[in-house]
């Protein structure tokens, strides 16, 4: 089936169309941050082969009064029941989870076609914050029915990620292995980015599309608010100075945690003010948390979410495991809106300040490491081993950081990277080449380099290099483009 509507999404295509086109009932859940995209990509893939859609909606203060909740996710999927063509007159509202499923069961039962697609979006919010009910009876209906009648396909969603995790993908109970794929779905590449904006009347420089990027992300949902008839400064503006509702939409990407939520803020928060990250250790001193299992827990759903990323350090006595901020709209919304240090302003103003050019300088390393396999594809590199960052000191004590190493054991070879961003082509300076060599000779005599790998030093730029004494340092030359390719 051809979707013309969706950009990008290839593999998540082909992967929910050979589901459909399996012999057997197959049980699929689709996990990913907030607003990327989950709800359309079904729609528009499975379309009028859905014989059957619900969505939970998410009620501020849930917890207060479980029982309401409870009620009125029972009343919107009884509706939705009844649009899809059950019978209200036979059937009465349900009074528990155990008979709206059978009456979904009845309802499928009169549908006579080959296939059958049930798409239940926003999972954790129908449940809500009590949902061993809810989730039991989805458990009993798929073991005891769907899985047995070899032509169900049930799609199931959810922006909060962590419950997926606990309660559909990881869980131990009625659904344990039941799934037969589990699809999580990334924020757009820069390339899917360009197609987007090209689709939709933008003339876009690609340089304005990297800084729409780490701004926004690919994040369809925010992409969706930007105005050609605008420039792109005009754009920011009204996303993240004009409209006082960013404030909520902030919260809004953590919502559906329940208990947890403000947990995951704290967290997000404190990663905010280190663009670096921060060992587990360190942030359980910063929000005074327990370094044990809650945290190590709370981390791992905000890394499988895609808000954050780990990666090891390596240089010192015992490699550490650092977390980083990766989310571009919460660094950026963090940085410019919610930094009472700053005063609020029109980004107009803001980006021809210093503070922009430290922002744009750190993130364009964010957005080279969220771009390691179009790195790869440009070093023509058959694969990568390993990606870390190191940390050293020199033979004469100066102190050396790498923010990102690739190690190729096919080639043998370590590639040192550094990242700069800037207007037009860069200039290696005197200091700057001394920096660079510092690094170079310190990781090359480090305990950590393989002694059998060569060793070759890669800049990547927005640009490329002007031509400068230094040049000839420089093996390998990445640049803005490169990180665009498919």
């Amino acid at each position: 089936m051809k979707n013309t509507e969706i950009i990008g999404r290839a593999a998540e295509i082909e992967a929910l169309e050979r589901i459909y086109r399996s012999k057997k009932s197959e049980f699929v859940g689709i996990c990913g941050r907030r607003r990327v995209g989950k709800s359309f990509l079904v729609n528009e893939v499975y379309g009028s082969r859905i014989v059957f859609s619900a969505v939970g909606t998410y009620i501020k203060d849930g917890n207060q009064n479980t029982e309401t909740y409870r009620r009125l996710q029972l009343d919107h999927f009884y509706d939705s029941l009844v649009y899809a063509g059950l019978d209200r007159r036979k059937f009465a509202k349900p009074s528990c989870w155990r008979e709206a499923f059978l009456m979904l069961r009845k309802l499928l039962e009169s549908i006579k076609l080959k296939r059958k697609v049930i798409f239940i979006d926003e999972l954790p919010w129908l449940a809500g914050p009590q949902s061993a009910e809810m989730v039991a009876e989805l458990g009993y209906f798929w073991n005891s029915w769907a899985d047995r009648q070899h032509n169900i396909v049930l799609v199931v969603c959810g922006s909060a990620t962590s419950w997926m995790l606990d309660n559909v993908i990881h869980d131990y109970g009625g659904l344990h292995g039941r799934l037969t794929e589990t699809i999580r779905l990334s924020p757009f590449t820069l390339a899917e980015c360009e197609k987007y904006f090209r689709k939709n009347g933008f003339r876009l420089s690609r340089y304005e599309i990297c800084i729409c990027y780490m701004a926004l992300g690919g994040i369809p949902y925010y992409l969706d608010k930007l105005r050609p008839n605008l420039t792109l400064t005009q754009n920011i503006d009204n996303i993240f100075f004009a409209d006082e509702k960013i404030r909520q939409e902030f919260k809004d990407v953590y919502t559906g945690l329940y208990a947890s939520k403000e947990r995951y803020v704290d967290i997000v928060k404190a990663l905010g003010t280190k663009f670096y990250g921060m060992t587990q250790s360190e942030i359980s001193d910063a929000l005074n948390i327990k370094s044990g299992g809650t945290l190590s827990r709370l981390l791992a759903n905000l890394k499988e979410s895609g808000i954050i990323r780990d990666y090891p350090r390596y240089g010192k006595v015992r490699v550490e495991t650092v977390y980083q901020l990766k989310d571009f709209f919460s660094l950026f919304y963090l940085r410019f809106v919610d930094n009472k240090q700053i005063k609020r302003g029109l980004w107009t103003s803001l980006n021809a300040r210093p503070l922009f050019y430290t922002w744009v300088g750190e993130s364009f390393e964010l957005l080279c490491t969220e771009h390691l396999r179009q790195i790869q594809d440009a070093m023509r590199l058959p694969s990568i081993d390993r990606n870390y960052c190191w940390t050293g000191i020199n033979y004469d004590g100066r102190g050396a950081q790498i923010d990102l190493v690739l190690e190729c054991r096919a080639s043998r070879t370590d590639y040192v990277c550094e990242m700069k961003f800037t207007v037009g082509k860069y200039a290696i300076s005197h200091d700057n080449a001394d920096n660079f060599m510092n690094k170079i000779s310190a990781f090359q005599f480090s305990k950590m380099r393989n002694k059998t790998h060569s060793l070759q030093f890669v800049l990547i730029t927005t640009f490329g290099l002007a031509r400068s004494e230094h040049l000839s340092m420089v093996n390998n030359c990445i640049t803005l483009d490169h990180l665009f390719l498919s």
